[in-house]
């Protein structure tokens, strides 16, 4: 049925079916039709950053970023949605056209620029007619308009906004939509801006009584070295978890096909691998002291178990939702669970 639906959606300018598709899921959420729709997915409880998600497969963050469609969405049975990327000002976004399917390689290749309604009107829609009870993240970024130096700002603008409305929020410093946010990652810099944010988090949390864990969303595009360095620098920031990863700059995997030399961030399947290679990397070097949200290129079932086994402890999906619809997500949890309940080679 679902392939169905993707092949009229996909006839249209892709912006236009994601605004489209958004709205009848949430029509149909309304008038309580999804539970005859949604998949089954399979109870597997996990604890992550002192949180407890009801099945370890979420929705990244971009699709729902003004945070219109997440009561629909986590419908569909995610164990956690991420909304946002949200900025403090509403900002429109880069010029038209800005997304890009790539179906031979069920890919996606946006440049979107963080174009978003801005943080009260996120913040009125979370807190009005909250009818999800699962995990709810909220991804926080910069203002295009906000100089490089300044982006700390803007993140605690961000992070007071919304910390008392979230589970978990993430800082994205890893888009490459928005002109230098990607230097944001590393060396001082990166430590300059994390303990900004956690001396927030604590001030915070001693004000409201909460402690609301925060996650770092980084880049596939470094080398190990540049991976060991960003874990140690978040480990060392006291913050809560990575996930791993962004879209990828690098065009390997589309190269001749149409669109596939479009300037943007590539995600969808050819950024698998180095999504997992970055989440082995991580994980080798954190050794479980900070957890890890496996994202990038999950497509099957089979891609999100083999994140787990990479070092994740949680999975997000985007791309893959796209193409393959709520199957993906059952299909996604049912592998995990069943990797989990699997005796270790050579057990």
């Amino acid at each position: 049925m679902y392939s169905l639906l993707r092949n009229c959606l996909f006839r249209l300018d892709p912006e236009i079916a994601h605004e489209l598709s958004l709205d009848w899921l949430s029509a149909a959420e309304r008038l309580r039709l999804l539970p005859l729709f949604a998949p089954k997915i399979p109870a597997n409880p996990v604890e992550v950053m002192g949180l407890t998600f009801a099945n370890p497969v979420g929705l990244a963050a971009g699709l729902d970023k003004n945070g219109d469609h997440f009561n629909a969405l986590g419908a569909l049975g995610f164990g956690f949605i991420e909304i946002g990327t949200v900025t403090p000002l509403p900002q429109a976004g880069n010029p038209l056209p800005r997304l890009f399917r790539l179906p031979e390689q069920q890919a996606i290749i946006n440049r979107m620029g963080f174009n978003n309604k801005g943080m009260h009107h996120l913040l009125a829609q979370v807190q009005s007619a909250r009818r999800y009870q699962g995990v709810l993240g909220i991804n926080i970024g910069k203002n295009k308009q906000t100089p490089d130096d300044l982006a700390l700002q803007d993140y605690l603008l961000g992070l007071r906004a919304v910390y008392a409305h979230a589970h978990y929020i993430t800082i994205n410093i890893s888009s490459p939509n928005t002109p230098g946010l990607r230097n944001l990652q590393f060396g001082e810099t990166l430590r300059q801006l994390l303990a900004g944010v956690k001396a927030e988090q604590q001030a915070l949390a001693a004000q409201l009584g909460l402690y609301v864990p925060i996650a770092v969303k980084i880049a596939p595009d470094m080398t190990d070295e540049e991976l060991t360095e960003t874990a140690q620098t978040v480990l060392d920031s006291g913050l809560d978890a990575i996930i791993a990863t962004n879209t990828t700059i690098s065009r390997e995997g589309v190269e001749g096909l149409k669109h596939g030399d479009e300037m943007g961030g590539l995600s969808g399947a050819p950024v698998r691998a180095k999504s997992t290679h970055a989440i082995g990397i991580l994980a080798g070097h954190l050794r479980g002291r900070l957890p890890i949200i496996g994202v990038g290129g999950i497509l099957t079932g089979e891609d999100a178990s083999e994140k787990i086994r990479a070092g994740a402890s949680l999975v997000q999906i985007y791309s893959g939702f796209l193409y393959r619809g709520p199957t993906l997500i059952e299909e996604a949890a049912r592998a995990i669970a069943l990797a989990a309940s699997e005796p270790p080679a050579g057990g």
